[in-house]
This record gives C-alpha cells, structure tokens and sequence, in this order.
C-alpha cells in the first residue's frame, strides 16, 4: 500500500495501535514504539520526495506460536527521485535485506506489531536522506 500511496488504509490493515519500529540498520533510527498513526504520517512524510517505491517482499517463514507470529522475509526495496532532485547523480536508492517482524492475532485478523528492516546491501545510500523511508 505504501507504494501506491495508500497510506489512510495502511494502518487499520497491517499495523497494531502501538508498533515497534527498529530501522537503525536502514536509517540509523534507533527502535521506538510509536501509535500507530504517527507511524503512518511520518511513513507518507519519507514517500513524499520520490518519484516512485517498489518494495518486493518474498520468501516468507512464518513461525506461529498461538496468537503471535514472527516472520521473517527477503525484501528488496527501491526509491527513485525525480531526475532534477538527484543532482546530475544517481537518482535511484536500493535497500537489499530482510524483514525478521512480529505479528499478533486480533479481532479484526492478523496485525504487525513489530517491524525491523536489516540492511544487507545498499547503492546511494546518500539518497536516503531525502525521505528515511525503509
């Protein structure tokens, strides 16, 4: 959703009311746990300058026990700003890693209530910078 800009239907879909965000190795964010809602404004804040996002999430081991669930993911994420934006440098930021998030099971079905991003390769990481997006 948030590639598409989706971002009012993102937190009643996937998010807890509290989430715990670990990005350190992304972004240098130290882990925080935040209401929900200010995630998802400080998440359509980082998507605003790029001119488009893919995120490509794959290869999902989910580990159940009861009502919580840790999953882990590979993820390829990529970040374009528009051309005059990159300085007559490259304009594309590409994230290669995995996601290790925790889920719980809710009345309304399952909801992320941990999300934490391990960069394993990145290219220009110096673009992160125009959004902090992960």
């Amino acid at each position: 959703m948030a590639d598409l800009k989706q971002f009012s239907e993102l937190a009643g879909l996937t998010y807890t009311e509290e989430v715990t965000l670990d990005f350190e190795s992304v972004t240098g964010m130290p882990p925080i746990a935040v209401p929900v809602g200010q995630y998802v404004e400080v998440h359509r804040g980082a998507f605003v300058p790029f001119l488009a996002t893919h995120h490509v999430i794959s290869g999902h081991v989910v580990d159940l026990d009861g009502d919580i669930a840790k999953i882990h993911t590979h993820i390829r994420a990529e970040y374009w700003l528009p051309e005059e934006a990159a300085d007559d440098g490259p304009n594309r930021w590409l994230v290669v890693g995995f996601y290790d998030n925790e889920a719980v099971r809710t009345a309304d079905g399952w909801r992320l209530t941990r999300v934490k991003p391990t960069s394993k390769y990145r290219e220009n990481a110096q673009l992160a910078a125009a959004g902090q997006a992960g």
